[in-house]
């Protein structure tokens, strides 16, 4: 009986750890969507804002002569927006998303090299885009910026937003849901920093800015909670399913 008994307990738990692993691959892939779903939907916008750019765009330099090089850089902005688009329909994981983010910049980057071939002017240097809100467009200076709770540091910013931090205002920063709270993007945990990767990531020390620009911002503590919680998940199917199977035996 004894031996049985052994039997008995042994497959409890061998089907307890087939359980768990499958609540904890359940939890995580709900865990990835809710993840995801919130920066796909801000991918989407941008990819929207910069469609609704170039509409803008196109009636600005119409009837104008373009040279050789503003088509061609007209062209490569086009480009851009349907690289995004197609990108777009492929996101799978937020690290996605920072491809799109990429294509992004780098189609703004052509519409101000167009810009500045049809003033006659020389083409803009290539600097990152508004730190507040990458949609604003190419950066124009750095501005020294305090977030709340954090430190100092200079960060790009289009002429407005440089305007209003000097001024002592709010930047018109780009929002994103958390839970039930609206808060910069860049605060928003570690699934934002392929976005913001995408479009800092080209410029060197943009990304040792994002990784202590705010608590919990793109991992630290928030990575750290994400870790907990794994092991408490699984600690908890674990004992769900030893529970379980064992409510069947009459010891």
């Amino acid at each position: 009986m004894g031996g049985i008994l052994v039997l008995l307990v042994l497959a409890a738990l061998v089907a307890a750890a087939v359980v768990a692993g499958r609540n904890a691959k359940v939890k995580d892939a709900e865990r990835a969507e809710a993840e995801l779903a919130p920066v796909r939907k801000l991918a989407f916008e941008d990819i929207t804002a910069l469609g609704v750019e170039l509409q803008d765009f196109d009636a600005e330099v119409a009837g104008q002569e373009l040279d050789a090089g503003a088509l061609a850089d007209y062209q490569r902005a086009l480009d851009a927006y349907e690289a995004a688009k197609t990108a777009g329909d492929r996101i799978a994981a937020p690290d996605d998303v920072g491809d799109i983010t990429t294509i992004l910049e780098d189609g703004r980057y052509a519409m101000a090299c167009v810009r500045a071939r049809v003033a006659g002017e020389p083409l803009p240097t290539r600097r990152p885009p508004c730190f507040f809100d990458p949609r604003h467009g190419l950066s124009v200076r750095d501005v020294a910026f305090t977030p709340p709770g954090g430190t100092m540091r200079d960060v790009p910013a289009c002429e407005l937003d440089a305007e209003r931090v000097e001024a002592g205002a709010d930047p018109d920063t780009r929002q994103v849901m958390v839970g039930t709270r609206r808060v910069p993007y860049y605060d928003g945990g570690r699934a934002y920093a392929p976005y913001a990767a995408g479009y800092f990531g080209g410029f060197g020390p943009m990304d040792a800015m994002f990784m202590g620009m705010m608590f919990g911002a793109f991992g630290g503590f928030d990575a750290i909670g994400g870790i907990g919680e794994g092991i408490g998940d699984l600690g908890d199917g674990i004992g769900d399913g030893i529970g379980d199977l064992f409510d069947g035996f009459d010891f």
